[in-house]
């Protein structure tokens, strides 16, 4: 059976900014999923924040096409390139971007009532985003007096309300401390398991790139070097370049069993699931004094089988 059309397609992408000799993108070619987290990560200047605001033009390209879906976002005019971004995308900034005269309540509702929703409409909406975020009991706050956590909330809040199925999130979760911003990657991990939205989401932070994506791109200079599921990127990495960024990736943290399954019958040795982590699955090895492990499915399924040389090679990498 035919792969079906991505949800977005970016085919000779570029940008050159006047006055800069070097391009901030060039000859950019992706495919990215549809219903999916597609991360862009990149060292500064790499091209990752750039390439997301081609995607809805808030940056003019120099060279190539967006396509998302059937639409050429790159040949709308103004006029439908704004009725455009109503109706499919929301963005999510690094520093939320909130109306400081609006409260709450009427910063979610806001890409509603600019679409024509009747207010009480919009507003019935912003609390329904607002109680799933978790933030029912601050709709008529104002946004200086949330903390830097609960504005990302509402940032968040906002663009779900929008129900646009593309949402582009530019390292919104950056600024955060570390207990704030795991909450919300588990809370956009749990939405996104939910509403299975296409997301682009930008970050410069190789242990949050690979805790959210379903498919992840590296750019260097305005080049793509390698893209693909994350796993493979870790275990196959195209180049020294792309090897060298993964060098500080925490794989007892990040890297599931599953990515490590060898084919065969099972084995004698303890049965693991294959979403364990590899710290998860070095523990259940030595507790157990066994060199193999049993990799299963969440149905029980047996997957193939986990070598305890596979294991110590990928944690010491």
């Amino acid at each position: 059976m035919a792969e079906a059309a991505p949800a977005l397609r970016l085919q000779g992408l570029g940008k050159t900014w006047p006055g800069v000799a070097r391009p901030a993108l060039q000859g950019v070619d992706l495919d990215l999923p549809a219903g999916a987290i597609t991360v862009v990560m990149g060292q500064s200047g790499s091209g990752k924040s750039t390439l997301l605001r081609l995607v809805n033009r808030l940056v003019e390209p120099t060279a190539g096409r967006v396509l998302c879906g059937d639409v050429d976002v790159t040949a709308l005019t103004q006029d439908a390139l704004r009725r455009w971004r109503q109706q499919a995308t929301a963005m999510v900034f690094q520093r939320h971007a909130l109306l400081p005269h609006h409260t709450v309540l009427q910063n979610v509702a806001w890409p509603l009532r600019l679409r024509g929703t009747t207010p009480a409409e919009a507003a019935t909406w912003a609390r329904h985003w607002l109680q799933r975020v978790g933030l029912a009991d601050v709709a008529a706050a104002w946004p200086a007096e949330l903390s830097g956590g609960m504005q990302q909330r509402v940032g968040l809040a906002r663009a779900l309300a929008a129900d646009a199925p593309l949402l582009l999130l530019d390292e919104p979760f950056s600024a955060l401390d570390p207990l704030h911003r795991t909450a919300l990657q588990d809370l956009l991990l749990g939405l996104q398991a939910e509403l299975r939205k296409t997301v682009v989401f930008v970050t410069h932070d190789l242990d949050e790139a690979l805790r959210l994506a379903d498919h992840l791109v590296l750019l260097r200079e305005g080049r793509v070097l390698q893209q693909g599921q994350p796993a493979l990127v870790v275990l196959q990495p195209a180049d020294d370049h792309v090897a060298a960024f993964l060098r500080g990736l925490h794989r007892g943290r990040r890297l599931r069993c599953g990515a490590l399954a060898r084919p065969g019958a099972p084995v004698a040795g303890p049965a693991l699931a294959a979403e364990a982590t590899l710290a998860e699955a070095a523990h259940a090895l030595l507790d157990a004094g066994a060199r193999h492990a049993n990799l299963v499915a969440a149905d029980g399924r047996h997957l193939g089988t986990l070598a305890l040389d596979d294991l110590v090679r990928q944690l010491a990498a």
